[in-house]
């Protein structure tokens, strides 16, 4: 009887020993079937890469890549601004923006009074682009309407300097940060004192145009890195 259960414990063992092995091939047939995969997927042509194809190779340029510094990131990658509470000044909403928006991209609308056409519009904005460069505060303009206008600026902090240029100058009607409307030397009676209807239906408008406008940003930068990328592995080719 001992003899017996002797004999099934050694059958046991065994069937565990070449189930160990059987485990073992089939997991270096795995590595071996993924490495042929990887090597016939490098040696691809460029020029037959599909979107999956650039987007795997941008991932793997981004591993080797060293880490970026902190001014360096993208945007929504960097840490927020360090805002001292004790400096807050609730009166002083001017000097929040300041401190909030520092270092970080902030867009801005524009209204030209009277009633202009959109090439009215481009010139005369413009010219207010061209003397805010000129101030040292540089901005990107985009005409979205045929009296209104989007500037957008990469520091935050400028937006007061920009807005109290605008203000001032006579074919401005109004200027739009945050939601907030500030009246320009060109607003007219019926203007400043406002339509509840119309200036929501604008805010909707507003908030529709900055999506467009930062989805073309993140295709735009999407199409950088992706032709980026292409450049890289067909330059490693030739070296090859």
């Amino acid at each position: 009887m001992k003899s017996l259960r002797k004999r099934h414990v050694q059958i046991i063992i065994v069937l565990i020993y070449w189930y160990c092995c059987l485990c073992l091939a089939n997991n270096e047939s795995g590595e071996s079937k993924k490495g042929t995969k990887d090597e016939k997927w490098k040696k691809k042509d460029i020029r037959d890469y599909t979107e999956a194809d650039l987007e795997r190779l941008y991932d793997q340029w981004e591993e080797d890549d060293e880490p970026l510094e902190e001014d360096e990131l993208p945007e929504y990658k960097r840490p927020p601004p360090q805002v001292d509470m004790g400096k807050l000044d609730a009166d002083d909403p001017d000097g929040l923006l300041r401190m909030t928006k520092k270092g970080r991209t902030l867009m801005m609308f524009a209204t030209v009074s009277g009633n202009p056409t959109e090439k009215e519009t481009e010139q005369i904005t413009g010219l207010w682009q061209s003397s805010l460069f000129n101030a040292h505060l540089e901005t990107q303009r985009y005409v979205v309407g045929s009296n209104r206008v989007l500037f957008m600026l990469k520091d935050g902090a400028m937006s007061i300097d920009v807005k109290n240029f605008l203000v001032s100058q006579d074919r401005c009607e109004e200027v739009t940060i945050e939601g907030k409307n500030y009246p320009g030397k060109g607003a007219t009676q019926d203007s400043v004192g406002g339509n509840t209807v119309k200036d929501d239906q604008k805010k909707t408008d507003d908030v529709n145009k900055v999506k467009k406008i930062k989805n073309k940003g993140k295709n735009d930068m999407k199409d950088k890195k992706k032709n980026k990328s292409k450049d890289k592995d067909t330059k490693g080719k030739d070296e090859l």
